[in-house]
């Protein structure tokens, strides 16, 4: 691996997802300044800081209710937790997270809980369609995320979204109380600090965005240096990607399909987590530097009877 690269990679990820804080924190703290001063905004400081220690991480066994996921024992899956102890000695945490079984025919893995309390959901689809070095790709990844705790930092920048959104809304009726006052001249009020008030929610959840796609990538770098194996995991997101002009879509819209802008998605572009992992890649790296497994999960799979199903509702469950 590419140990220059790797590092560089990690010293960006780092800088943008502080820079991004910040100014997730500084906007909450700027709106609550501008309706109180000095003493509301040293207020909201400390609801953020207090309400960020004392907020319960979801328990991973209710998450995985809501998606009708079933916990894996080791028996049942002895390969996939072999795989993930491997993978959780290398990255230094002590309890290996659980895995549960998605009933899903999308392929699709995610993470819940904490260090301490740990989920890892694999769908139907993912097990099926995918190899097993890009499999142990997909773990690292979603065990970096418990690694970065990125959990509960995200769980931070909901918190500081929603607050602001409330002083935002607080500003706004403030707005419109006065605003009888501003028709008759007895008032005037800054309209630049109103504006920014007014874009105030659209900017936090713009920013809360850009930390996602930031721990995404940091995500991706963790878990490149977990397996040693960039190209597993780098196949594995090609795999996950939709085809860009299904058939269905052709038929109906000819056209070239307009792309979703890259400010609204929580995840990066493919193309570039992709090609920040072909730069890590080395023709050198040693093959006991990789996570390797022989064993399948076919046995698995056939005798699972909580296959996916269709349901009318056009979900699979």
């Amino acid at each position: 691996m590419q140990r220059a690269i790797y590092q560089q990679h990690k010293v960006k990820n780092s800088l943008q997802s502080l820079l991004l804080i910040i100014c997730l924190g500084g906007l909450c703290a700027w709106l609550a300044w501008f309706l109180g001063g000095l003493p509301m905004a040293v207020a909201m400081a400390l609801v953020i800081v207090i309400s960020y220690q004392i907020n319960p991480v979801a328990s991973p066994e209710w998450a995985m209710r809501l998606f009708r996921a079933r916990r894996l024992a080791p028996s049942q899956a002895p390969d996939l937790y072999r795989l993930m102890s491997q993978l959780t000695q290398r990255a230094g945490l002590e309890q290996v997270p659980a895995i549960y079984y998605l009933p899903s025919d999308v392929m699709n893995a995610f993470t819940t809980g904490d260090r301490n309390n740990a989920a890892i959901a694999v769908s139907d689809g993912l097990l099926r369609r995918m190899q097993w070095r890009e499999l142990a790709g997909v773990l690292a990844h979603e065990l970096m995320h418990v690694v970065n705790q990125d959990t509960r930092l995200m769980a931070f920048a909901d918190l500081t979204s929603r607050i602001t959104g409330l002083l935002s809304l607080i500003g706004q009726l403030l707005l419109l109380i006065n605003l009888p006052l501003m028709l008759f001249g007895q008032t005037t009020l800054p309209w630049m600090p109103i504006l920014v008030l007014l874009v105030a929610p659209t900017l936090s959840a713009l920013a809360q965005l850009a930390l996602s796609r930031s721990r995404e990538y940091e995500a991706d770098l963790g878990a490149a240096k977990l397996t040693g194996d960039p190209m597993g995991l780098a196949s594995a997101l090609n795999r996950l990607e939709p085809p860009r002009h299904r058939l269905l879509e052709r038929l109906l819209h000819p056209g070239p399909r307009i792309p979703d802008p890259s400010l609204l998605r929580t995840h990066p572009p493919t193309d570039e987590r992709v090609a920040r992992l072909m730069a890590l890649t080395h023709r050198d790296v040693a093959i006991s530097d990789r996570v390797i497994t022989t064993q399948d999960i076919r046995a698995l799979l056939a005798l699972n009877p909580y296959r996916p199903r269709w349901h009318r509702n056009g979900m699979w469950y």
